[in-house]
């Protein structure tokens, strides 16, 4: 049964008129600079309190990430302190962690090429030279250093693996492509602002994970308008999508609401010729999740950037065409 108003914004606020799930963390964005911690207005019953690591002070250029860690519940930080968070209190404002780097790149990324995406030497190349990442809490983690210690195993890294020489990300925790978190803009926003800057490239979207729950929770705006939102600031270059899974069984979070966004963007494949999909959900070992059922370890966060990275150069290799519109 979808939450009520009331209790949903008892969550976690609501923001421009539609409500917003308790959002399961509090990691932020691209600048690298944590801002201060507004709590919340409390916690309803239903609401999933995730794991609020709050990740502060990170160097945007080198994707360098605050040691600021709350763990488990509803942590409270400022400047990347994180502050032990107590029962009831809400989420955590935005600490920005998140890392824009290389600009705008040089020329066009390449689209729908390559049956392996592998060089000579058989390793993946994708030919996107330019990728634009845009995900929530579990891109956080994978550009910082608290939970990925070697930068060689973190998500810009591994773009770069693959024959990437120019990528910013900007993940933000909590975010989806409709709701905003004070302080934070939402995935429609992020893609829209970078579009309209001269952007142009491959894109990466790591987001569904709160939108899923959303929808769960009462949103007006459904799961197919989210997906197209985001398509149409694409405009026909090249869309990896990386889709959803948690291990939860009940709540806004539950599995089988992932299910359904991941349902709603597979269905997306026959109007988008330009997406693929990256079937996150069937290589997501449970070994590599938090107690929280969402977010991921360490072992799960350094597996999730490299497989990411490779997923792209499977969907748009360097050479002759993907194997199909779904990969893994």
């Amino acid at each position: 049964m979808a939450l009520g108003a009331a209790a949903v914004a008892a969550l976690a606020g609501t923001v421009i008129g539609v409500a917003v799930a308790g959002m399961p963390s509090g990691r932020g964005a691209t600048t690298g600079t944590a801002a201060s911690g507004q709590p919340g207005a409390g916690q309803a019953g239903a609401g999933q309190a995730g794991a609020d690591r709050q990740v502060g002070r990170g160097q945007a250029s080198q994707g360098q990430a605050g040691q600021g860690h709350a763990g488990q519940g509803n942590g409270q930080a400022n400047s990347g302190q994180a502050s032990q968070g107590q029962t009831g209190q809400g989420h955590a404002g935005q600490s920005q962690a998140g890392q824009s780097q290389a600009g705008q790149g040089q020329g066009q990324a390449g689209g729908h090429q390559g049956s392996s995406g592998t060089a000579a030497t058989g390793q993946l190349r994708t030919s996107c030279r330019n990728v634009a990442h845009i995900g929530d809490s579990t891109s956080v983690d994978l550009i910082s250093a608290a939970m990925v210690p070697q930068a060689s195993q973190r998500l810009a890294a591994r773009y770069r693996d693959v024959g990437v020489s120019h990528v910013r990300i900007d993940a933000s925790g909590g975010r989806s492509i409709v709701e905003e978190l004070p302080g934070q803009q939402n995935g429609f926003t992020v893609a829209s602002d970078w579009r309209a800057q001269g952007y142009r490239g491959c894109w990466v979207f790591a987001l569904g994970t709160n939108d899923a729950a959303n929808v769960a929770a009462g949103s007006t705006v459904g799961l197919t308008a989210r997906i197209d939102r985001m398509m149409a600031v694409a405009h026909g270059q090249p869309v990896l999508w990386v889709n959803t899974r948690t291990e939860l069984t009940s709540g806004a979070w539950a599995e089988a609401n992932e299910k359904a966004w991941d349902a709603a963007l597979t269905s997306a494949l026959a109007r988008y010729p330009n997406l693929r999909i990256f079937n996150w959900s069937a290589v997501a070992r449970p070994a590599w999740f938090l107690s929280d059922g969402i977010h991921y370890n360490s072992a799960g966060c350094a597996a999730r950037a490299k497989a990411i990275a490779d997923a792209l150069a499977r969907a748009f290799p360097l050479h002759g065409r993907s194997k199909g519109r779904v990969v893994l």
